[in-house]
C-alpha cells in the first residue's frame, strides 16, 4: 500500500493537486484506492461540473495508467477508437474525494487540467508502496518483482 502525490498548474490558471492510495498484489496487480483532488480553478459556477470534470479526468488518466496503450505497427497506429483503446470500468474506478478550493479569482478551465497529474500521482504512490520506479505506461508491475526494473 503506497501514497502519492501530484500537481499541476495548466495554463498558468487552473491549479489541481492530487494524493493518489494504491494497493499492489504479490502477483503484481495493482488497485488505485482512492484519488484525492485539491482544485483552484477561480470562482465556480458550478460546484457539480467541476467534480464531474475531475472525476472524468481522472477515469481517463487511470485508463492511460493502467491499461491504455497506443502501439504502431508497419507504420501505422493500430487503435482507432474506444473499442480498442479501452476506457477503465466502474469497479475500477477509485474513491474520489474532492475539495474545491474557495477563489476570487475569475473562473479558469476545467477540461484538461484533471488528466495530466494522475498518472504520476499513481505512480509515485506504487513508488511509495514497492521502492519501484515506473517509467513506462501503461504500468506493468512484474509478479513477484513488486515493480518495474
Amino acid at each position: 500500500w503506497g501514497r502519492g502525490i501530484a500537481g499541476n498548474v495548466y495554463d498558468g490558471d487552473t491549479c489541481l493537486a492530487y494524493v493518489a492510495e494504491v494497493s499492489t498484489g504479490k502477483d503484481g496487480s495493482i488497485r488505485v484506492e482512492r484519488m484525492v483532488c485539491a482544485v483552484d480553478c477561480g470562482i465556480v459556477i458550478n460546484p457539480s461540473g467541476v467534480e464531474a470534470q475531475i472525476e472524468g479526468g481522472i477515469a481517463f488518466g487511470l485508463s492511460t495508467v493502467i491499461g491504455g496503450e497506443i502501439t504502431i505497427r508497419a507504420g501505422r497506429v493500430e487503435q482507432s477508437s474506444f473499442l480498442d483503446y479501452p476506457v477503465i470500468q466502474m469497479d475500477q474506478m477509485p474513491k474520489v474525494e474532492i475539495h474545491i478550493v474557495p477563489s476570487t479569482a475569475s473562473p479558469t478551465g476545467m477540461g484538461e487540467p484533471p488528466v495530466p497529474p494522475v498518472a504520476p500521482a499513481v505512480t509515485n504512490a506504487i513508488f511509495n508502496a514497492t521502492g519501484k520506479r515506473i517509467r513506462r505506461l501503461p504500468v506493468r508491475l512484474p509478479a513477484a518483482a513488486g515493480g518495474e526494473k
